[in-house]
């Protein structure tokens, strides 16, 4: 049997890795799933039906990986989820939609985002990235929600952040950044609506078989595990929160739990391999120090006693020679 070579296996586990991310996107973007992050997490649903929200409220399909983040390169018809770059190449919105919420005057539009993040620390603060995304949904409504000076006509964004590896102070922690108003000087009170246009929130998952009072957090927890096998997840999902599951999101559940494993599994084995490697170049740098420190011991202990049959030849006594060079006598005399 041919033993796979360190290319082949990195390209293994990354070909695994897209597959797990796209499985966990499709998983995520089921009406179903997305209709009970809306209910506890957009304050517009908290007093809606779960069933109603998924039925009624969120329009057409979600689109993964569809929607650019920059529009105005590379746009395609409706809303992309991905945004391209010069410099960077395509980047898109992991998942993208509109939904109607109820409001006093009826019903109003928002434009959601959600983001499945395996690092919250991915070299800058990921909330940042959260406000530039809301910014750019913001900026892509000119010409389709609104045009000329109709900015009473923008709708309000969300962008969603799913953090599945959050440090341990954030691990079941769910948390909103949005525009309030502030009165330095005076009272007034602007319509809320006219500025409350954006919200990030992020939604950091911990421990699955931890008690969680929130029921997005439990969903999450249970959906995305990579530990609890896929009969599990299934039951919690239907007796838990009462979805039903057709053949298309068994089978991703299932697939996403089989990935899961076969990640983990890879990443074990990386990290083995690293600790070996690490050891012996550890093992092979103390040996070179211990070799020098030895090397020099031992020719310092030949140089004196070289010294010491110089001075005996010179007719010195071992006692006096072992004074000045500190060398036992019974090694000058060996010698």
């Amino acid at each position: 049997m041919e033993k796979e070579t360190p290319l082949s296996q990195s390209i293994d586990a990354a070909g695994q890795k897209a597959r797990y991310d796209e499985v966990c996107k499709r998983l995520l973007s089921y009406k179903s799933i997305l209709a009970w992050v809306l209910k506890e997490c957009v304050r517009e649903y908290k007093d809606c039906d779960v069933k109603d929200i998924a039925e009624k409220y969120i329009e057409g399909s979600p689109q993964i990986s569809v929607w650019p983040v920059h529009p105005d390169e590379g746009v395609i018809n409706g809303a992309n989820s991905e945004d391209n770059s010069i410099n960077e190449g395509t980047v898109t919105y992991d998942i993208r939609f509109d939904a109607l919420a109820p409001s006093g005057d009826g019903l109003i539009k928002l434009i959601l985002n959600l983001e499945a993040q395996n690092q919250y620390h991915p070299g800058y603060p990921l909330v940042t990235r959260g406000i530039y995304y809301c910014a750019r949904m913001i900026s892509a409504q000119y010409g389709r929600e609104f045009v000329h000076s109709d900015f009473g006509n923008i709708k309000k964004v969300y962008s969603i952040w799913i953090c599945m590896n959050p440090p341990e102070e954030r691990k079941n922690t769910i948390t909103h950044y949005r525009i309030t108003e502030d009165n330095q000087v005076g009272e007034v009170r602007e319509s809320e609506t006219n500025y409350d246009l954006l919200d990030i929130t992020m939604i950091c998952l911990g421990k699955t078989r931890q008690t969680i009072y929130n029921r997005a957090l439990r969903l999450l927890d249970v959906l995305l595990s990579s530990e609890m096998p896929a009969v599990e997840k299934k039951e919690i999902l239907k007796s838990e929160f009462d979805i039903k599951m057709a053949k298309q999101m068994e089978g991703d559940v299932a697939e996403m739990c089989n990935l899961s494993q076969g990640v983990e599994q890879r990443g074990i084995e990386k990290g083995l391999a690293r600790g070996r490697q690490e050891g012996r170049q550890e093992g092979l740098a103390r040996g070179r120090q211990e070799g020098r420190q030895e090397g020099l011991a031992r020719g310092r202990q030949e140089g004196l006693i070289q010294a010491a049959q110089k001075f005996l030849a010179a007719g010195i006594p071992a006692e006096r020679i072992s004074e000045i060079l500190h060398i036992p006598e019974k090694e000058i005399k060996k010698s």
